[in-house]
């Protein structure tokens, strides 16, 4: 049985507001390979900037769709971990709940959260590379990035390529998140890739109680008020149950 601050619990217990950001520690209990996991095979030869940037789309757009068709098929082949599905029934135990998510494989959404910032796109979603119309994937093509209606370019994935910003709105409304909160948890990632990781130093500066659930240590472990060391998947549902059982 895990056992947790008392002051921990009792913060959770008054919270009115509760912000989360998760990382590729999370989606990696599910299964799901990073970016450079993926590359095996005849992937294996290629360079990230070869598949993942914009310039790298308008040189080969076949050779960018097809690697993202196989990362989404790698995807769907996985299922939310308990992990994932915690945080989806934590969402209805305080009066706000904003979850951030660094990830871009859509398995927070699958677990039942609502209204996921997804700071780094989604690799399920599809957009037009110039007017960033949004595709329903029933109407692509395999193999080859459909034309938009605006007959200015093709579809591509609506995930942050390497030397793009993140989507403006998204983070706005996770600053402001982390701006207002009273507990803020940090889960599963590395707090260095910005400026997702500035998130809980910034919940810290004002005044929320910032919890770390990792592995491993990271920038963030000596700044953190609580570090829960190991797997989101193993301390979030017991986390879960003990906020529960003091309810």
């Amino acid at each position: 049985m895990q056992d947790f601050a008392p002051e921990l619990l009792a913060k959770l217990k008054s919270a009115k507001h509760v912000a989360v950001l998760t990382g590729a520690g999370v989606s990696a209990e599910s299964g799901v390979p990073t970016f450079r996991d993926a590359q095996t095979g005849l992937w294996a030869r290629f360079r990230p900037e070869d598949l993942a940037t914009p310039e790298a789309f308008r040189r080969d757009p076949k050779l960018v769709w097809d690697w993202y068709a196989h990362r989404a098929r790698a995807v769907g082949a996985v299922e939310p971990n308990p992990g994932h599905r915690a945080l989806a029934l934590m969402q209805d135990l305080f009066p706000q709940f904003t979850l951030i998510t660094q990830n871009v494989d859509g398995l927070h959404a699958r677990s039942g959260s609502r209204a996921v910032i997804e700071l780094h796109g989604n690799i399920l979603k599809h957009k037009c590379m110039d007017c960033s119309i949004a595709l329903d994937l029933s109407s692509a093509s395999p193999g080859s990035p459909p034309p938009c209606p605006c007959g200015k370019s093709s579809y591509r994935p609506d995930v942050v390529w390497f030397g793009e910003n993140l989507p403006l709105a998204a983070l706005d409304e996770a600053k402001i998140a982390a701006a207002a909160c009273d507990v803020f948890f940090c889960v599963g990632t590395s707090t260095v890739v910005y400026p997702a990781a500035e998130l809980p130093f910034s919940a810290r500066r004002h005044g929320a109680a910032v919890v770390e659930v990792n592995r491993d240590e990271t920038p963030l472990t000596a700044e953190a008020d609580y570090v829960l060391r190991g797997a989101s998947g193993e301390i979030l549902p017991a986390l879960l149950d003990a906020m529960q059982a003091k309810a």
